[in-house]
């Protein structure tokens, strides 16, 4: 995603708990710090126009998304943000209408702490003031991006998506008020 903002002209600061794994972008302030940390969100959205969230949890048992949230939102308004775009999953909310009975079994089994704090989040996210847009993948894949996502309100059964065309759907967002104050399902076409 920082290529892709770079690329598209924004000054990007990046929050990052390892900054080893984010190595040497040329045009990245890079911060490091916690999530969840008050102090860490605040000194990384100081001076920004708008957030691109796309945190996610590592410890399935201990999902982050819901206490990141809440520190991130009164610290962006009080930096000025306008425009939240946050990457959460299908399967997540509404959404969860369109997934197949394996999907909705898996979601609320396996990924049910992860989904509960994401739907927390996302409540959060949508009763705000921000020109927010809730960004819901299908599933992510690590392969190249290919240019072409389907974005679509509703959306049913099983999909893919890169992650690489994840990034770059959320930074066209930037400059487009399409899904302003909506929630989008983007999957590979």
């Amino acid at each position: 995603m920082l290529e892709r903002a770079i690329a598209a002209g924004h000054e990007v600061t990046a929050l990052v708990r390892e900054p080893t794994k984010l190595g040497t972008l040329q045009g990245v302030r890079s911060l490091t710090g916690d999530a969840t940390s008050a102090i860490d969100i605040a000194a990384a959205v100081d001076g920004q126009d708008a957030v691109l969230n796309a945190l996610g949890s590592r410890d399935l048992r201990h999902p982050v998304e819901a206490a990141s949230t809440s520190v991130l939102l009164p610290a962006a308004a009080k930096a000025g943000v306008t425009r939240l775009i946050v990457c959460s999953a299908f399967g997540v909310g509404e959404s969860r209408d369109g997934a197949n009975a394996f999907q909705r079994v898996f979601f609320s089994s396996v990924l049910r702490r992860v989904y509960a704090a994401k739907e927390a989040a996302d409540a959060v996210v949508r009763s705000s003031a921000f020109d927010w847009t809730l960004v819901y993948p299908t599933r992510l894949e690590n392969t190249p991006a290919t240019g072409r996502v389907l974005a679509v309100e509703s959306f049913s059964g099983v999909g893919r998506v890169s992650r690489a065309d994840v990034a770059q759907f959320m930074v066209d967002q930037l400059e487009s008020e399409k899904w302003s104050r909506k929630t989008v399902i983007v999957s590979g076409r």
